[in-house]
């Protein structure tokens, strides 16, 4: 009978991560966390702030999107609570660990939806990294869910890009 030295099976989806692992999974959610945040409030500002010939159709996209960001944001929090660990909850924890900025100006309405197309690839792009560490530590939950926000916001990406030409 051989022997062979074989590989340790796949891990399968677990509720026991290791302790590394489970903070690698938070410290990226707590990120995505933070810059979906700042995004929320920039949604929120230019909701309450957007004036001239475009006001009803942004006025009314830009509530539908704050709304779906706020829902997704409870999301994240309560997959990093899922962790047993603490989701950031502070504007100032929000600003020091977001890469987004916020916008304290009241730009036209075609400057406040290229700002907001910009926003979107950095939140893709963080997606898309957490998606990557989820495959890599077997996190079906959490990369199922990030997808799913992926989608969604492709979607806003795609529609203000055909709003702003």
């Amino acid at each position: 009978m051989t022997t062979s030295k074989s590989k340790p099976a796949p891990k399968r989806h677990s509720l026991h991560w290791t302790a590394a692992e489970r903070k690698q999974l938070v410290d990226s959610l707590n990120v995505l966390l933070a810059n979906y945040q700042v995004h929320y409030q920039k949604l929120r500002n230019y909701h309450w702030n957007v004036t001239g010939g475009d006001f009803f159709d942004i006025h009314e996209k830009l509530e539908l999107q704050y709304n779906e960001a706020q829902a997704n944001i409870d999301l994240i929090a309560e997959r990093v609570r899922v962790f047993h660990a603490r989701p950031l909850s502070t504007y100032a924890e929000y600003i020091e660990a977001s890469t987004l900025k916020e916008d304290a100006t009241v730009p036209d309405s075609d400057k406040m939806m290229k700002n907001l197309l910009a926003d979107y690839v950095v939140l893709v792009d963080l997606m898309c990294e957490t998606v990557e560490l989820t495959l890599e530590l077997s996190d079906s939950g959490t990369e199922r869910m990030v997808k799913g926000f992926i989608e969604q916001l492709e979607k806003h990406h795609w529609m203000l890009t055909a709003f702003t030409k």
